[in-house]
């Protein structure tokens, strides 16, 4: 059984991108249509899944053009490896931060206390985290 194409609006539809994306995209070489319905383009619906992928790494701050060598990483791409634990390491910060954040807020939007940024405990959510002693 043949899988349904999906034409490019019915993407841009449910990724939630704008159809000048997805031709962004495919000119990038991070997506490839299956061929064309008449003047529009048709992907397989797995597109959707890579779609998720690369809005996802874009969102975490991924260049087109890192997401595009990361599409194609093999186990011998040592250099490129070597990146990705290095951005593993900067979300693992960003996420952090934003837990502090969101911990602060969720304190703050219930507080009491008179001058929310003097809370104790809104101050402490803001703290800079304890780095290591160096050995």
């Amino acid at each position: 059984m043949t899988e349904a194409l999906l034409d490019i609006a019915e993407v841009a539809g449910r990724s939630g991108l704008a159809p000048s994306a997805l031709r962004f995209y495919e000119k990038k070489g991070l997506i490839a249509p299956a061929g064309r319905n008449g003047l529009r383009r048709t992907y397989r619906p797995d597109v959707l899944d890579r779609l998720a992928l690369i809005s996802c790494a874009r969102s975490a701050g991924f260049t087109v053009a890192e997401i595009g060598r990361f599409l194609v990483a093999t186990p011998g791409d040592t250099d490129l490896r070597a990146r990705m634990a290095v951005k593993a390491r900067e979300l693992e910060e960003d996420i952090a931060r934003l837990t502090r954040m969101r911990d602060g807020l969720r304190h703050a939007a219930a507080c009491a206390h008179e001058t929310l940024v003097e809370c104790p405990d809104f101050k402490r959510a803001f703290a800079a985290p304890a780095q290591p002693v160096p050995r």
